[in-house]
């Protein structure tokens, strides 16, 4: 790579000053409900790049759940115009859609965390969340009128591309903050178990670490309950169970399951020769290995390499099938069965 020179710093500073623009702007909250009346009204200006950025019948109900749920909304952006009018730089969809949903046009659907307002209309809430949702504050970034055109646009186009859906563990960990999400942040800071789980630094950045214990702690305790969508039944154990886990028997079983696929498991979570860790293989082995020891405390074995290569280990987690409730009970049992020596010839199973 060329040296960066003191030239080529100079002209690089000149350019900065030559095309930084001082944007002026201010930031206001406003209820839903004034928004929607002056969208309503006409007090807003539609640019042609935000009219062909239209929202999914999904996209529409998940926006609204959030706005119930009290959720952090990401910022509006309009600008102002000389002759007064508002023009929305980005957020048409969002307004769209208070508007429509208020005015009974959207019937909620696919919703998982308030799947109960699946089918509901606006006029089919209470009128005390009728008010909450219309009283909902919205916060806006508001240019001023001298903001140029092209500027406003490249905010839309930056705003738009930067963006990032958050993760479900990023969700959870937002949504249901307490003595349980705590202690799964430090469990996913153990020394051991970034060892024997490793992740790339993006995974790492976006929990999948947090997404890895969450699912130890609810399928070793509760995967024959299993009945739900996945993302419903972690959601429902990491909110039931803030406050009534014990943090001592966690921290037991978490430990002697880490220290035992250390011990045991040459590629520990991973699949071997990559740092690949998927979720079906991960649950397999630490919930398989949970369940052996809970069994045989003791439980010591020799050699789990042959049955870990096994056609029937590998169909088990790499089946299309595999977020199926009777799937999650076949692949952390066969593991748990193999440990144990309860299957006849484990590792010839190819």
């Amino acid at each position: 790579m060329a040296k960066i020179t003191a030239q080529k710093k100079e002209s690089a500073t000149k350019q900065l000053e030559e095309l930084r623009t001082t944007v002026r702007y201010d930031t206001r909250d406003y209820p839903a409900e004034l928004i929607v009346e002056k969208f309503i009204k006409g007090d807003f200006e539609i640019p042609d790049y935000q009219r062909s950025f239209i929202w999914t019948e999904k996209d529409k109900s998940f926006f609204i759940e959030s706005v119930l749920l009290g959720l952090p909304i990401p910022f509006m952006f309009w600008a102002e115009r000389t002759e007064g009018k508002m023009e929305i730089v980005d957020g048409v969809q969002r307004i769209n859609t208070l508007a429509h949903f208020m005015d009974d046009k959207i019937k909620l659907s696919g919703l998982e965390k308030l799947d109960e307002l699946n089918g509901f209309k606006f006029s089919d809430l209470g009128t005390a969340q009728q008010l909450k949702f219309k009283n909902r504050a919205l916060r806006i970034v508001l240019l001023s009128s001298e903001t140029a055109e092209s500027l406003r646009q490249d905010i839309f186009s930056r705003v738009n591309r930067s963006g990032k859906t958050a993760t479900p563990s990023e969700f959870r960990r937002g949504t249901y903050p307490g003595r349980l999400t705590d202690f799964i942040d430090k469990c996913q800071k153990n020394h051991v178990f970034k060892q024997i789980c490793p992740l790339t630094e993006k995974k790492d950045s976006r929990y999948e670490g947090f997404e890895l214990v969450l699912r130890f702690f609810a399928y070793s305790n509760s995967y024959l309950e299993s009945r739900h969508k996945i993302a419903i039944f972690l959601d429902e154990f990491l909110k039931n169970n803030q406050d009534t886990f014990d943090e001592k028997t966690y921290t037991n079983d978490f430990d002697i399951m880490c220290n035992f696929v250390r011990k045991h498991f040459a590629s520990g979570f991973a699949k071997p020769g990559t740092k690949q860790v998927p979720r079906v293989r991960f649950e397999a082995i630490s919930v398989g290995v949970m369940l052996a020891l809970r069994e045989n405390s003791s439980l010591t074995v020799d050699s789990v390499d042959k049955w870990l290569a096994s056609n029937r280990f590998n169909e088990l987690t790499t089946t299309d099938a595999s977020n199926n409730p009777n799937r999650l009970k076949d692949r952390v049992e066969f593991v748990r069965d193999c440990l144990l020596g309860k299957i006849d010839n484990c590792d010839e199973w190819r």
